[in-house]
């Protein structure tokens, strides 16, 4: 497990990159800085009155992340940018796992939570200066924050944090937020007083792992007022996204909103003008947002507060608005994996998908890119004479004698002789029981947390602190695939059980 303490290595001593060898023909940090309309001395954009464009070569490498490619921000994007994680609404497409806890607190791979993942892109991009908005069951997630990134993440002069910034009333404004770009806007008059350059707008609910200093290269470099993270898509997942074209230097001419039908057919591009091979981009012929913006700070400041004032989503409204003022909105192609986790059945197969091998869909597994979670300082999983295959066990793990196959098991979790677990997710627990406390509840009849003995789970999700007794079956017997049962402490979504937080299921119960 990687930790925040950790990151100040991550994020601020990496070994410089050349300027002269960043790229090609490249004019060294100085003189190509002077060279691009729009810069002056301090690093600071003028909108005022800017000069003609450069001339602009469109290349797959100028809008790509691409492994290969090197970074060269000047100045660094530790000083120069600001991160911005909304923490989204409710999440009732992800409830029950929402019911106590905001979306970017639910549990994921065995040891971490959601938030970990954007926190940690930032941090290995050398982005230290971070908020997480938020308004919906924020404890959990403040609390996580404050235990896994409390300290001071990069130093003395660099000033890092991350924290959590909740809705709230004011006189100005008394509502909560109302979407992306108001949340923003609400905290427009924090945001406005640091001294950055551009804003990195990103979700807290994606599984994907992304080098934001090459966004925001690509951002810098053609000269954008805004950069859209875009992925590649086929027919089947595109109309669940925002889909847009581009011309032939990159930039964006035209948004459709979760497009269908003929609308869907009229958005179809050939993406090989994003580097993809002929046969990938006939497979993946449309170019979705991911949701993931860089904005430099003049121009969001005026589209939020000028522009767009009631404006309240970035990618329905703001940006599509931006494109047809005549704003330079421009597309970043990240060809990797990526899984915007917003409902039951993409959470639960983004967590299976670590198990899968000999490679998995992501991997916690990096070391130049780790995840951070907060410090536990629990003990290693024990496993007494567990037939265990294809499956992800989490730190401190009591597992006696039972079957667990293709499924991920969370921190403290417990497991009772003669259990089988398959295809499932354990999210754990928060704490340990003590032997008094499991003879106590013996004694009265109850069920201690953790998998019973000869419990059979299977395709299924236990959150926290669930309490499964003995010879309970969770398999989903009757193949149901919508089912609202929250008095007796579960819900079929997409036919996968999902057992409540701090539920209790007796002992036989059958489901």
């Amino acid at each position: 497990m990687a930790t925040a303490t950790g990151a100040m290595a991550a994020a601020t001593t990496r070994a410089p990159v050349p300027a002269a060898a960043a790229f090609p023909g490249d004019l060294g940090v100085g003189r190509r800085r002077a060279a691009v309309p729009g810069w002056r001395a301090g690093g600071r954009r003028m909108r005022a009155s800017p000069p003609a464009r450069r001339p602009f070569v469109f290349s797959p490498r100028g809008v790509s992340d691409s492994r290969s490619s090197q970074t060269c921000l000047d100045p660094d994007a530790s000083t120069s940018v600001l991160g911005i994680i909304l923490g989204g609404g409710a999440g009732t497409r992800l409830y029950p796992l929402t019911k106590k806890r905001a979306k970017p607190a639910v549990p994921l791979g065995a040891n971490y939570r959601l938030i970990d993942i954007p926190v940690s892109n930032c941090l290995n991009s050398n982005v230290s200066k971070i908020y997480v908005l938020t308004q919906f069951n924020s404890a959990s997630l403040n609390r996580h924050v404050s235990r896994a990134y409390g300290n001071n993440i990069s130093g003395y002069k660099n000033e890092g944090f991350v924290e959590v910034l909740a809705a709230q009333q004011s006189p100005e404004n008394p509502n909560w937020f109302q979407g992306t770009a108001d949340a923003v806007r609400q905290y427009m008059w924090l945001f406005e007083e640091h001294n950055v350059m551009e804003f990195l707008i990103l979700a807290g609910d994606h599984l994907y792992r992304m080098d934001y200093q090459k966004f925001i290269q690509a951002h810098r470099e053609t000269d954008a007022d805004i950069t859209v993270a875009a992925l590649p898509m086929d027919e089947q997942r595109a109309t669940a996204f925002g889909l847009m074209k581009i011309d032939d230097e990159g930039r964006i001419v035209e948004f459709a909103e979760k497009p269908k039908g003929e609308k869907l057919k009229s958005m179809m591009v050939d993406t090989t003008i994003l580097g993809l091979d002929p046969e990938r981009a006939k497979e993946l012929p449309y170019i979705a947002s991911m949701g993931i913006y860089v904005f430099s700070k003049d121009v969001m400041l005026r589209l939020l507060r000028e522009n767009f004032p009631a404006a309240n989503d970035f990618g329905s409204e703001v940006i599509p608005g931006a494109t047809e003022i005549g704003m330079r909105v421009q597309a970043y192609l990240y060809d990797g994996y990526w899984e915007d986790i917003g409902t039951i059945e993409a959470f639960y197969n983004a967590n299976l998908g670590i198990t899968k091998k000999p490679v998995p869909d992501f991997s916690f597994y990096d070391r130049s890119a780790p995840i951070y979670t907060q410090p536990r300082y629990l003990p290693p999983s024990k496993v007494l004479d567990a037939d265990v295959t294809d499956s992800v066990i989490g730190e401190g793990c009591v597992i006696k004698h039972c079957t667990i196959n293709h499924s991920v098991v969370g921190l403290r979790s417990c497991i009772s002789e003669g259990a089988v677990i398959e295809d499932s997710l354990l999210m754990g627990a928060d704490y340990y029981e003590t032997e008094d406390d499991k003879k106590v509840l013996s004694e009265t009849g109850g069920i201690p947390i953790g998998i019973g003995k000869n419990a059979h789970i299977r395709k299924a999700i236990i959150d926290k602190n669930g309490r499964i007794g003995e010879n309970v079956k969770i398999i989903n017997f009757d193949n149901v695939q919508e089912a609202v049962r929250e008095t007796e402490g579960y819900f079929i979504k997409s036919g996968i059980v999902t057992v409540i937080k701090d539920a209790l299921i007796p002992s036989g119960t059958v489901i």
